[in-house]
Formats: structure tokens, sequence, C-alpha cells
């Protein structure tokens, strides 16, 4: 058993996908098959439910991912502690936050950490804001750039990076729903006849569904969509009223598409922030970032 093998683990885990999670790890998806079985037989148990069609992780395999994480981590630190000079730290730091946030927010840290340690491979993963805290909760990432949970985790450090205000956004095109809203006062719009476009899951629709059963409204739900991209391009189309936070829509391709609807009482902001778990914030690559984000706050 090596690092290479727990990475492609790490990695079969993550994805679920031998295709995808082979060329993550640039190898071939039968030298990945091929280290899995090798591993599941040094252990003597199988790590992966798999059979034509899809891959699970079993029971083993789930309580492998921390020894695997954990191992990697401490590999890390190792390595690090070899050589004194910061300017050489060196490893491999995986981070997970939305597109949005990819351009944004995360955009100006990562310029500032290449030039002060240019030898440590950031691996971006992008996806649902959502799914940021849990991510790397369950040890799948290093950090996240995620929406400060209203109940923090006591194992997560969060260190806040920004603001982000929650708008309502609705179409500029000639569609059902723009002349709904529009022959309404923003106070009192029509909400048993407005279509929405709400997330899936995250603080966006918690928030969401307080809002409305403060109000004593049952909204009328069109769709729910992952992703606050995906709820702007919906809502851009005309089918229906969204939720986003604003720098998404500042940051959108489609923004001349849609306009904010004033509602009251307003959202409350999103705080944004980085995270990793507590235990790990020492690691010299974690507090490399963390050191760089901090400094970001202070200037």
């Amino acid at each position: 058993m090596d690092n290479r093998q727990l990475k492609m683990f790490l990695a079969l885990a993550d994805t679920l996908h031998f295709a995808q999670a082979s060329e993550r790890c640039h190898v071939s998806p039968s030298t990945l098959s091929r280290n899995i079985k090798q591993l599941e037989q040094q252990l003597g148990v199988m790590l992966f439910e798999r059979d034509n069609r899809t891959v699970t992780l079993s029971h083993h395999g789930q309580l492998f991912i921390q020894y695997a994480t954990t191992t990697l981590a401490q590999w890390d630190v190792f390595k690090s502690s070899l050589d004194d000079d910061s300017n050489d730290l060196r490893g491999e730091l995986s981070i997970y936050c939305s597109v949005t946030a990819s351009h944004s927010f995360l955009h100006q840290m990562l310029a500032h950490y290449r030039q002060r340690y240019p030898k440590v491979e950031i691996k971006l993963r992008t996806g649902d804001v959502a799914l940021s805290v849990a991510r790397v909760l369950n040890e799948q990432e290093d950090m996240a750039i995620a929406a400060k949970p209203d109940l923090m985790p006591v194992n997560l450090a969060f260190q806040t990076i920004g603001w982000s205000p929650l708008v309502f956004i609705t179409p500029t095109i000639r569609c059902e729903v723009q002349a709904l809203v529009d022959s309404h006062q923003s106070h009192v719009l029509p909400w048993a006849e407005l279509p929405m476009i709400v997330p899936e899951q995250g603080f966006a629709r918690k928030r969401l569904d307080h809002w409305f059963k403060r109000k004593g409204i049952r909204p009328v739900i069109y769709s729910e969509v992952a992703g606050n991209e995906a709820i702007v391009s919906m809502v851009s189309l005309g089918f229906g009223i969204g939720v986003v936070p604003k720098i998404v829509l500042d940051n959108s391709p489609l923004k001349e598409l849609i306009r904010e609807v004033e509602v009251t009482p307003e959202l409350a902001p999103f705080e944004v922030g980085i995270c990793t778990l507590k235990k790990r914030l020492k690691t010299p690559l974690i507090h490399s970032l963390w050191q760089v984000a901090k400094e970001g706050i202070a200037n």
C-alpha cells in the first residue's frame, strides 16, 4: 500500500466512476482497477461494490476514507518538515467551491498564494455551494469556500472573507412571469401565481422556506435546482422567479436578462468564508492558505 494507491482510492470514492477517477489520477482505467484490487487484497475486504453499471462504497470503504485522508495529510506534514524554507512548501491542496466563488473570492486569494507558494499543486473542484461544508466534514476536500452555517459544526474552522445579500430575481424577457411581477407592487407580489425556481438544499433554501413561513405564504415550486448558476439560467428563460446570492448575479453572463425584485423584509445575507477541519489547521499546506486568506481580510 502506497500513497499513490491511496490517492486512487480517494478519487474513486469521490467520483464513484472508474473513467472519471482514472482521468483525475492520470492513469488508465485498467491501472486504476488493478490498484484498487491490490488494496482490497492487502486489506482482505471489499472497498467498493461494483457491477457493470454502478460503483458504490462498501461499509469498509467508507471507514477507509478517513484512514486514507489522514495518512496523506500526515505525509504532507512530514515532507514539509524536511525543508525549513516556507517558500519551498510543496504538496497537493484540494479546494471545493461554486463556479461563482472560483471567479470572485477564490481567484484573488489564489493569485497571492501562487506567488508565495509556487510549488503547491492546487486541485480545484466546483459544484453546488450547498455541498461545500459537507465535503470538508466528510474529508473529501481539504478546504472549501462556503456560506457560514447557521449552526456551526464543532469540528469546523471558518474564516469570513466576504458577504453577499440574497436577492429575488425575475426575467426581463416578455413572458407570463414578467407580466405578473410588473402588474403588482413589489411588496405585494402574487405569490400564489408565481412559479418559484428554488435551491434543492442548503442555507439559501432554509432561509427562503423560513421567509415564506413567516409571511404565511405557500409558494408554487416550479423546479428545485442544484446550483445558483442554474437558478439564474432558468429564471432568465422565463420559467419563474428565484433567489440567489447577489454575487452570483453580478458575475453571471446572463445578468442582462435578469432584474432584482425588492421584497420586504429582505432575506438575511450570506456570510462567505473559507473552511476546513480544526484538526487540520496545523497542516502546513492548509495553514499556509488560511494565513493568506486572513491577510486578505486585513488588507
